[in-house]
């Protein structure tokens, strides 16, 4: 079960609660008795997706500008 903080008190101490949830707490956050917001730890299975592996085609990396050259051609062939 998660434990309810205010929101005053997550912003006064988010370096701590960071520090919890990375231990794999939950909180529950409020505002004036009422619910806002879940900060749960991620699923690390279900919240990364591969999209592409770049080591597959080189080997020893690619330049970042290049990278992002390529990036940008592939953008402007959905337009």
């Amino acid at each position: 079960m998660e434990k309810l903080i205010g929101l005053k008190e997550l912003r006064e101490n988010v370096d701590r609660y960071v520090s919890e949830v990375k231990k794999g707490k939950s909180f529950l956050v409020v505002r004036r008795s009422k619910p806002l917001f879940k900060i749960l730890p991620p699923d690390e299975e279900e919240m990364w997706e591969t999209v592409v592996d770049f080591t597959e085609y080189y080997k020893g990396g690619i330049p970042a500008g290049q990278l992002l050259r390529k990036l940008h051609s592939l953008h402007e062939g959905y337009r």
